[in-house]
């Protein structure tokens, strides 16, 4: 087959391996700094360029599905030439000149997982070893089962930096690129286990075929955004047996529940190792600071954070400042940093190691998580522990453990007026700051703390 790939990000980097360089016509991206410049010599063009070439499908590599698909099909392709990551099970897995399973890849074995007992080992699978939030909830889950004496193989789709903290750990690790496309019965390693987690939407097509003998606990961490690409039919048909649902909160759930509305979907809220220092002070100034923690894009909102601050009186603008901490060249914080000239309040900082996260909460008097969508922001969670109050969008998780101020702030999703009369407030009351921060660590310990985590786990498995 002959492909138009749509999408040239982290998506297409995470499967362009099951791609030969020779079936792929070009590469489609909207970005036109992109267009006419090639990546691992292959020609980006326009979606308009490209769906006049010859080829028999396009393949969306990037989670805004929804849209892309909307714009190939009035493009005029047809829909059935249309497929998206979450569809690889069905262009890739299958008989290829006659040879069943052609496509596997090399599984990578690390720690002596290949010659773990399985019948007492519980298989942790993750989407990714990177030091995002899902993979890190996953790996303090095996910590608090091997602290309970279980044996535990941690498995994940990619490599990445979180491999060598549990190597040090002395955790068995499993990296096989194989899970990406195929169904638990096709991934024969995984059978014998005496339970298994799923972490993430990631896994569906995994789940869609399984050995029903063997638990399940699929752990959701996906706000709507990441079920635009999933086959309802195919959701609807994994076997429940065996089968627990659990969510970090209610937008995962909520997420789900359309989908598989017969299963009862519980709440497990990751935890946060406790690494605040009981002896940190705020500095003294005459200015109350706001920080924004995250990857700047479209989905955290801080575009939105902006305009409100452009909305904020002379006066409110001179007693704050703003820091933005995060990757700072992505598309969105080009086009943040032509937004924020002229305003000397938002410094844009780019990316901080740990250590540097816990100096900006050190010196914060507020966290602002203005996201259009995330299920329950981590950086959130953080700032509750360094008792820093969090103002937040309802389209946060975190809001629904939010008493409006009390124990911190919420405002309504993408209204930028509402936002900068909270933080008018904020600044008008800089001295009711830090009591709201006591009593947001209050929610961290009951609801994010390793204690609450693990007990929730302890229940469930």
């Amino acid at each position: 087959m002959k492909y138009l790939i749509f999408g040239t990000g982290d998506y297409y980097n995470r499967y362009k391996k099951w791609f030969a360089r020779e079936d792929i016509v070009a590469l489609l991206d909207n970005a036109p700094h992109k267009q006419n410049t090639y990546i691992d010599n292959i020609q980006i063009v326009s979606p308009e360029q490209g769906v006049q070439l010859a080829y028999d499908a396009v393949v969306i590599l990037s989670f805004y599905v929804k849209g892309m698909k909307r714009q190939l099909r009035e493009l005029g392709v047809p829909k059935e030439r249309i497929f998206h990551f979450y569809d690889l099970h069905k262009l890739i897995c299958r008989a290829e000149n006659g040879v069943t399973g052609a496509y596997k890849k090399p599984i990578q074995y690390y720690g002596g997982a290949e010659n773990m007992e399985k019948a007492s080992c519980t298989l942790l699978l993750s989407h990714d070893l990177t030091l995002g939030g899902p993979a890190i909830a996953l790996y303090h889950m095996a910590r608090v089962l091997r602290a309970k004496g279980d044996e535990v193989v941690f498995a994940s789709m990619l490599d990445g930096p979180l491999r060598d903290i549990l190597l040090a750990e002395g955790m068995p690790v499993i990296v096989d690129v194989n899970l990406q496309i195929e169904t638990m019965c096709e991934a024969e390693w995984t059978a014998g286990f005496s339970r298994i987690v799923c972490n993430t939407i990631n896994y569906h097509v995994f789940l869609s075929k399984r050995d029903t003998q063997i638990p399940i606990l699929w752990w959701l961490h996906d706000s709507p955004f990441f079920y635009d690409g999933v086959d309802r039919a195919l959701l609807n048909d994994i076997d429940r047996k065996n089968l627990r649902l659990c969510s970090v909160g209610p937008i995962p759930r909520a997420a789900m529940a359309p989908f598989m509305p017969d299963l009862e979907i519980e709440n497990l809220i990751y935890g946060v190792v406790d690494e605040a220092d009981e002896g940190e002070r705020k500095p003294d100034r005459h200015k109350v600071r706001f920080v924004t923690i995250g990857y700047i894009e479209a989905r955290k909102g801080q575009d939105i954070l902006v305009r409100a601050v452009r909305r904020l009186p002379q006066n409110i603008r001179e007693r704050a400042e703003f820091y933005l901490i995060g990757q700072n060249t992505s598309r969105m914080a080009e086009e943040i940093k032509a937004m924020i000239h002229g305003l000397s309040e938002i410094v844009m900082t780019g990316t901080t190691d740990r250590e540097g996260i816990h100096r900006a909460f050190a010196g914060a008097d507020m966290a602002i998580c203005p996201s259009r969508e995330d299920p329950m922001p981590t950086v959130a969670a953080e700032a509750m522990m360094h008792r820093v109050p969090c103002m937040v969008s309802d389209a946060t998780g975190t809001a629904s453990f939010i008493e409006q101020e009390v124990n911190g702030i919420v405002f309504q999703n993408e209204d930028e007026q509402e936002l900068a009369e909270r933080i008018c407030w904020c600044v008008e009351h800089h001295e009711s700051l830090p009591d709201m921060g006591l009593r947001a660590r209050t929610i961290y310990e009951q609801h994010f703390s390793m204690a609450a985590f693990e007990k929730k786990v302890r229940e469930l498995l």
